[in-house]
């Protein structure tokens, strides 16, 4: 059973021990905060954009807390890291661990830039440890179905796609999250997200075209992307955290194929996912499975059981995602008129 320590202790760290409870063959056996901060296992005042916002407090006695990273990772009864820091602080947590011969799961993005992110690549290379970057979206239920209809052609070939993930500034954080040079605003926090779907579904774009703007962070806080993408394909995707406060958070998207045109948007509820097939009667589905962040842990879980890397979604993928975002930020910088052009890897 893989005996987990984890790093950063946020929202997201929250998320990931909520979603554990679902993973069966893990173990979370330590916590590391430098400041200190949730080390008695109380996140209850921890609060974000997805999910119901449980209150989640470990018991007490179940877990080691670690003020000092380099400390925790020095701990012979931890076998993997799950990385739930800041994205300024990602490449030297994995590398470290990477380099301590724990196994690493770490949130998105990989890193900050790509230069990092290749660090990162080199480590796991080197040390033979499973390295898998947590891109939930790879593992949502609407989403995995929509790249599963997609392979298999189920309604001919997709003419266009759009993906849309769009919120207020995040209330939680803001010390990391709206220091853009940090964190890389919106563009790198959240709208990679759907830029590395666009890669998981339609291939490394030979070419972005993207607009922009700065409005909290210091950063690219909204943006909208269109994918060069080789299957000729007209693919977009919007991305923004710059909404009023009071707006929340929404994700969505359109995809229209030959026969059918498919659209999620999670404003609806129940009836998130609608298939509009031509000869057919519009019909929403519902489809079944763990949310994203449980997908991903189980399968971080059995790739450590399995002694195999991750085949949903790797580490290369992960800074290909970066440097497509690149892409778009320089894109952006340039004027809305200009094709930012990707560097292979």
């Amino acid at each position: 059973m893989p005996r987990i320590g984890l790093v950063g202790l946020g929202f997201m760290a929250a998320t990931h021990l909520k979603a554990f409870r679902e993973v069966d063959g893990a173990e979370i056996v330590a916590l590391c905060n430098p400041s200190g901060n949730r080390l008695d296992g109380d996140f209850s005042d921890v609060a974000g954009n997805v999910g119901d916002n449980e209150p989640i407090k470990l018991e007490p006695g179940s877990f080691k807390g670690f003020t000092s990273y380099k400390e925790m990772l020095l701990d012979p009864e931890i076998d993997a890291i799950d990385i739930c820091s800041p994205t300024f602080a990602h490449r030297e947590h994995a590398v470290l661990a990477l380099n301590a011969g724990k196994h690493v799961l770490c949130e998105k993005p990989l890193a900050r830039n790509v230069r990092d992110a290749k660090q990162i690549l080199d480590a796991a290379e080197k040390s033979g440890k499973i390295m898998m970057p947590a891109m939930c979206l790879r593992f949502w239920p609407e989403w995995a179905w929509l790249k599963k209809t997609i392979d298999e052609g189920s309604y001919g070939k997709v003419l266009s796609a759009s993906f849309r993930r769009v919120a207020e500034a995040p209330a939680w954080g803001q010390q990391n999250f709206l220091d853009g040079p940090r964190s890389g605003g919106a563009l790198f926090d959240l709208h990679i997200h759907d830029t590395d779907f666009v890669q998981f579904c339609f291939g490394r774009p030979s070419a972005v075209q993207s607009t922009g703007y700065t409005k909290v962070s210091g950063a690219i806080d909204h943006v909208v992307t269109q994918y060069h993408v080789n299957c000729g394909a007209m693919v977009f995707a919007e991305g923004a955290w710059s909404f009023a406060k009071g707006f929340g958070f929404n994700m969505a998207y359109t995809v229209n194929f030959e026969n059918a045109t498919v659209e999620y948007d999670l404003s609806r509820g129940d009836e998130c996912l609608r298939v509009c097939e031509a000869g057919k009667e519009p019909e929403h589905r519902k489809i079944d499975g763990p949310d994203g962040y449980v997908g991903e842990l189980r399968h971080f879980v059995e790739s450590i059981q399995n002694g195999t890397q991750p085949s949903v979604v790797t580490s290369k993928c992960a800074c290909t995602s970066v440097e497509i975002c690149e892409a778009e930020e320089l894109s952006v910088s340039n004027g809305p008129s200009a094709v930012g052009q990707l560097v292979f890897l």
